[in-house]
Order: structure tokens, then C-alpha cells, then sequence
């Protein structure tokens, strides 16, 4: 399996607009894909999910920075890095989470969840980041 774990961070870390069929690769026909913000199953509901993410964020990329591999059963945790298209521009952000990923015999990814703080996002949007610092704040009281 360390080989096709090997093969999937390769794809991720290199992944580009251009690229992204090269998810191909990583991912069984029916793949579920899951993050706080979608539940595919597919792989063109997913290679769709990575055009979106080109579409409205300049240079996203991932940095795969520990991983576990049991068996079929894999935890990815990586950096995401990004600037917004629409403001804030050149500003880099960065997101950190995981991915839990569980492979068939092959090497391919059946299941891809992905953890991470949608909050994290939200605080660095206009508008949004004043109001979800300050409900941060007031659940510390």
C-alpha cells in the first residue's frame, strides 16, 4: 500500500488546473468524496469539486505533512494554501486538516473525508470573519 500512498501525495502536491484528471489515477470510478462542504460520489462529482476550487482560488495547493497507513486504511494531514481571487488579493492563506482515506486491493481511493475547520475559512472572509471572531469570543465567556 506504501506505494500507492506514495503515488497518491505525489498527485495531490503536484495537482494543477490543468491536471485534474489526473485524479484518475487516485480514485475508484464510484469514489465518495466528503469535506464540510460536499458529499460526492463519482469521480467526475469530484474532479468537478478540484475545478471549482481552481476556478475561485488562486494557487491552491497542498503540502502532505505526516501520513499514517494501516492496511487500506490511510490519515493524511496536510497544509492548504491559497489566495482569494476576488479580494484579498495576493494575500496567501493556509488551512490545516486531514484526510481520512480508506483504499481498495488496487491502491485506489474508495472513501476520501476530508476534516478540517470551515470556521478557519469563514474568519477570513469580508463580513463573515468579524462575525464568526466575535461568536468565537463569546463562547469563551
Amino acid at each position: 500500500m506504501k506505494q500507492h500512498v506514495d503515488h497518491i501525495v505525489h498527485t495531490f502536491e503536484t495537482l494543477s488546473p490543468a491536471g485534474v484528471q489526473a485524479l484518475q489515477s487516485v480514485y475508484a470510478a464510484d469514489a465518495r468524496f466528503i469535506d464540510p462542504f460536499n458529499d460526492v460520489r463519482g469521480l467526475s462529482a469530484i474532479e468537478q469539486i478540484f475545478r471549482h476550487m481552481y476556478a475561485s482560488l488562486e494557487q491552491p495547493r497542498f503540502r502532505i505533512t505526516e501520513r499514517i497507513v494501516q492496511g487500506p486504511h490511510c490519515f493524511l494531514s496536510w497544509e492548504f494554501r491559497f489566495a482569494f481571487k476576488r479580494f484579498q488579493q495576493g494575500q496567501e492563506h493556509c488551512i490545516l486538516g486531514g484526510s481520512q482515506l480508506f483504499l481498495d486491493g488496487a491502491g485506489q481511493v474508495l472513501l476520501h473525508r476530508d476534516y478540517w475547520d470551515a470556521a478557519e475559512l469563514y474568519d477570513k472572509l469580508p463580513l463573515f470573519g468579524g462575525v464568526t471572531r466575535w461568536l468565537r469570543r463569546q463562547a469563551r465567556k
